[in-house]
């Protein structure tokens, strides 16, 4: 059997049985090890994600990790058995967008893995093999199911193109945060500051590489060649523009969601500053993840906090939005706990109009 946790509208799920699916052609059946829990997946279950971007009833999950075992026709046999992490977007392939390598702009629709196409947090997940991206035989799935989340920093990352010897700052010190600290620090920079107003980051961030954590507000003027945001809270986008000296980079990756959260075109133009914004990750960007993860670069498993049998999905939401959580992931081979860890109670669901609810 094939249990997966069901979100059947916002407020309401439940963990469902059903037969273990076939893959059909160009598809592989994956054993999930590991999928973790970000902001987003709270918004699908509150009912806060914006319209078209999330389908119900579905299954969550798009960071997730596992072993191929089993293809479809028209698949690399060689895959079974294979460690492998994959994308989340269902790029229609034919577009500009999609034929230029970035699936996750697609112009004919948003469509991704775990909020309109069932998700990881099940026993088994079934996707393109086109999407899945190898892992060395030693990788370590724990960790590598914070892959998908580093693929966007990846993408950030790539957009800043740092050079050795330049200063950097990283807005935001969560998952995102730690992992543009460690893609940074890879590039050699003369200074690399993290800033978030939580102590209890200062330690971890120091140890991603960081060289110096401060709370907003006191680096001070605007001196660094790369500024990375990622803490998608109102201000810290105008923080980060703020940060970037004249002829500065900055890239923005939080989404705050509120849209009275502006920029100053004043501090974008009298700075001549690069802005560069992303949205997921594509291809190469995982490409790049992957690499880095391979050669230890990118160290995931001290990001991770805490680990929850898929009947602890309630549970795992609650610890994901604590203040002082890090990682939290749903295991589905760990076995049922009687025992679950505290956690903050979740805020009520209103009831929320849904896009046309289908099977999962």
């Amino acid at each position: 059997m094939n249990r997966s946790v069901v979100v059947e509208a916002p407020g309401r799920f439940r963990l469902a049985e059903s037969a273990v699916p076939g893959p059909g052609h160009g598809e592989a059946l994956v054993r999930v090890a590991a999928a973790g829990l970000c902001g987003s997946d709270r918004e699908l279950y509150e009912g806060s994600r914006p319209p078209g971007f999330v389908s119900y009833p579905i299954v969550p999950g798009h960071e997730w990790s596992g072993t191929v075992v089993a293809v479809g026709e028209g698949t690399d046999p060689a895959l079974t058995g294979a460690k492998v992490v994959g994308e989340g977007y269902r790029g229609c392939q034919r577009c500009a967008r999609c034929r230029d390598g970035a699936p996750n702009l697609c112009a004919n629709g948003y469509d991704e893995t775990g909020f309109t196409r069932p998700g990881a947090f099940a026993d088994h997940l079934l996707v393109p093999a086109r999407l899945l991206h190898v892992l060395p035989e030693d990788a370590d799935l724990r960790a590598a199911a914070l892959l998908e989340p580093a693929a966007v920093i990846a993408a950030a990352v790539r957009h800043a193109a740092p050079r050795p010897g330049e200063t950097a700052a990283v807005v935001g010190a969560g998952t995102l945060g730690m992992l543009a600290l460690q893609l940074l620090a890879a590039a050699s920079p003369s200074l690399l500051v993290a800033i978030d107003p939580r102590p209890g980051r200062a330690e971890p961030a120091l140890a991603a590489g960081a060289t110096t954590v401060c709370l907003p507000g006191e680096p001070g003027e605007a001196a660094f060649d790369v500024v990375v945001e990622t803490a998608g809270r109102p201000g810290t986008a105008r923080a980060a523009v703020a940060l970037a000296r004249r002829g500065g980079r900055v890239v923005l990756t939080g989404i705050t969601g509120d849209a009275s959260d502006a920029v100053p075109t004043t501090l974008l133009v009298t700075r001549a500053l690069t802005v560069h914004t992303v949205f997921g990750a594509g291809p190469a960007d995982w490409a790049y993840a992957v690499r880095a993860f391979g050669t230890g670069v990118l160290r995931p498993a001290p990001l991770v906090t805490h680990e929850l049998p898929l009947a602890g999905f309630e549970t795992a939401l609650k610890l994901s939005a604590a203040p002082d959580a890090g990682k939290v992931l749903l295991l589905p081979d760990l076995p049922d706990l009687p025992d679950l860890p505290d956690a903050p109670d979740l805020p009520d669901v209103p009831d929320v109009p849904t896009s046309p609810t289908r099977e999962v």
